[in-house]
């Protein structure tokens, strides 16, 4: 059964870590003073305070996190308490080494930083139930407790004996027989076949082991892993607050590729949460890209985290300022706080919150950012535009169950085909760029607002009526099957170059590609030209010349139309471009990478064509203005951020009511200042 948080309102709040004023009583009593001024609802504490929680072994301390509780009964607000698993105390770590993680290269860490710990050890595991067990047990009835945040940004592999028994464990129950493991690992190349399990080790520390299916598998059973650790620290919990929802906060990517977090497989892990939360930290005004393209990518991870569930979700961590941890760590320029803010609460989030509250005053974080500094001053420009963000959410508060706009475009993004793809001996290391490519196909569907979902190959098609598969590289029968059906049912496919290589074991596939692939696109796959990054080809579409980069696939035409032919090299006057009937729908096929100015021609033609356009009352001049949505039984809210640094222009075709101003915008043309946002409500 679904949980959704006991709450009535957008939350807005953060991290807080009061054991580091306990000798400073007045400034937590300015803390909360100020937080009332901010128009902060929750806080999340005892993240990383295992230390001040069990000082020594079985020396419990509980009463500064009551002190907390009080505090932030009486303003009325929510506490999400975390488990403190993230970082064991020292006396833990010098007790019970074999809770240290150890490194690929076999060696055990010292104890030091955050996650160095072994998710396997049982010792481990059992003082995180211990711990966890005591905190549900004492706050577990508390009315201001909102939700269970479990750990902290999980992450990273140990290699320790331990972890590689869990491995072998994890490979017989999935193979069941070495000649299943070899086979799968066509482990007779270079003599690497295993005749006992206790030969088998994760990849080699020099470098990524030559079985390919090896390295996939480990990035798999990293992931159960993981999983498998949390569960154990949610048992107590779900135990003895089974009404209470849980969630660990997962992440983003970091600048300036930004793509969802590489270790762990989050649409497996998804399964497990109640509520999905991550932790957003775009670096506004940067000196290498647009507002705009940030903006896009920062709208795209978004979508990625509310396809998870296809739910509203949480921002567990924001900076209201900057970070420290950036190459270069500027701070939000004057707007950018409530922009970025407010573009969250748009994709689907029901949350603002920061890292961190109060600033760290010595340590590796002592200059990120917070709402409160070391001037410990409400007067400052952050803490004025943090209020503005905590006014704006209060006028919201209706909307809290509002959904985003329900998307009849998804685009699909599958962990396996990533690390595979990534561990290809093939191809070019530099340019393969999944999540760049599925970045690409989405840009325009962001210009243009028409909503996408990021789905796994597990999610059902039918709600879609476009599916985009980019570099599709590892794809297993049972998926080439589902896009067959979903074409033939009446769908339109988009899939790429680089698509259907090998299958779900890392092994090539013989014969050409997979039959259902051959149906569905009409054509076969021949070769692929990799091309050097100063290499180009060309094709011709709708008599407009574009340029190719990367990657070139020499198709064969079956039963598929010609869209475009290469117009260079030895395939010239062969196939780029295709489309194919199957059934009731259509797939198209394209064979090349090209630049975003021909993915903007193509996918206009799609969405004309198949009459995918989003209809709204509000029109807009270009595409640094973004307009999302949502909306429930009773209202639609729109949501039109300028994303430029110049003022533009929009035009309402109806009247509606404005949340900022607190007043309905008559139908006419309005002006949005640079990074400002404007919130309209239509009512059904």
């Amino acid at each position: 059964m679904q949980k959704s948080l006991p709450v009535t309102e957008f939350l807005h709040g953060g991290d807080y870590n009061p054991e580091q004023w306990l000798d400073n009583p007045h400034i937590i009593d300015l803390d909360f003073n100020y937080f009332k001024k901010a128009n902060i609802n929750n806080i999340t504490i005892g993240i990383f305070s295992w230390a001040k929680l069990e000082p020594t072994e079985g020396h419990f301390d509980f009463t500064w996190l009551d002190d907390i509780f009080k505090r932030m009964e009486k303003q009325n607000g929510h506490v999400i308490l975390a488990t403190p698993s993230g970082a064991k105390p020292r006396w833990l770590a010098e007790k019970y080494p074999e809770t240290l993680r150890v490194e690929a290269n076999g060696q055990r860490n010292i104890f030091g930083e955050r996650h160095n710990h072994c998710f396997t050890s049982p010792i481990y595991r059992k003082k995180v139930q211990i711990i966890n067990q005591k905190l549900a047990e004492r706050y577990g009835k508390k009315s201001s407790l909102i939700l269970w945040h479990i750990s902290n940004e999980f992450g990273g592999a140990c290699y320790c004996d331990l972890c590689q028994a869990a491995f072998r464990d994890w490979l017989k129950e999935k193979y069941k027989t070495l000649a299943n493991l070899n086979h799968a690992y066509w482990a007779d190349f270079w003599s690497h076949t295993y005749t006992d399990w206790q030969q088998v080790h994760s990849p080699a520390p020099q470098g990524d082991s030559n079985l390919l299916g090896l390295n996939l598998d480990w990035h798999r059973f990293v992931t159960d892993q993981t999983i498998d650790f949390y569960e154990n620290e949610t048992n107590p919990l779900r135990k003895l607050t089974p009404n209470i929802p849980i969630t660990t906060n997962f992440m983003g990517g970091n600048p300036p590729e930004s793509h969802v977090h590489y270790d762990l497989d989050y649409q497996k892990f998804a399964k497990h949460v109640d509520i999905i939360s991550w932790d957003s930290y775009p670096n506004w005004g940067n000196g290498y890209e647009s507002t705009k393209k940030l903006a896009m990518k920062t709208a795209l991870m978004n979508d990625v985290m509310r396809s998870l569930k296809n739910q509203n979700y949480l921002i567990m961590e924001s900076t209201p300022s900057q970070v420290n941890w950036h190459p270069f760590n500027r701070p939000k320029l004057p707007g950018m706080h409530l922009m970025g803010s407010l573009q969250q609460i748009a994709h689907g989030a029901n949350s603002v919150n920061y890292f961190q509250l109060h600033q760290s005053r010595g340590s590796s974080e002592m200059f990120h950012g917070a709402v409160i500094d070391h001037s410990l001053s409400d007067q400052t420009r952050v803490f004025k535009e943090v209020s503005a963000v905590g006014d704006t959410l209060k006028k919201l508060k209706p909307a809290l169950h509002a959904n985003h706009q329900l998307a009849k475009v998804a685009i699909v993004y599958d962990y396996d085909n990533m690390w595979a793809l990534d561990d290809a001996r093939n191809y070019a290391n530099e340019t393969k760029k999944y999540w760049q490519t599925i970045q690409n196909h989405y840009q325009f569907f962001w210009e243009h607002d028409i909503p996408v979902d990021l789905i796994s190959t597990q999610d059902c098609l039918t709600n879609y009526q476009l599916v985009i598969d980019p570099l599709h590289f590892m794809m297993n029968q049972q998926f080439a099957d589902k896009l067959k059906h979903f074409v033939t049912a009446g769908g339109i496919l988009i899939g790429t170059y680089l698509t259907g290589r090998v299958d779900e074991n890392f092994l090539a596939y013989l014969g050409g590609w997979p039959k259902a692939l051959q149906d569905i696109y009409g054509i076969d796959f021949i070769e692929t030209d990799t091309l050097y990054p100063e290499q180009n080809n060309h094709f011709i579409y709708k008599d407009i010349s574009y340029k190719t980069s990367d990657y070139c696939d020499v198709i064969k035409l079956h039963s598929a139309q010609v869209l475009a032919t290469y117009s260079d090299c030895f395939y010239t006057n062969t196939p780029s471009i295709t489309k194919n009937r199957l059934g009731q729908g259509y797939a198209f096929y394209l064979a090349a990478r090209t630049n975003t100015d021909f993915l903007s021609i193509f996918y206009q033609d799609i969405v004309n064509d198949y009459k995918l356009v989003n209809s709204l009352p509000i029109h807009k001049d270009n595409s640094e203005i973004s307009i999302q949505t949502r909306s429930d039984s009773n209202a639609t809210y729109y949501f039109i951020i300028n994303f430029s640094e110049t003022p533009q222009t929009i035009k309402t075709q109806k009247t509606l009511f404005d949340i900022n101003a607190e007043h309905d915008l008559l139908a006419g043309k309005y002006t949005l200042d640079a990074y400002a946002v404007k919130i309209l409500k239509e009512n059904k």
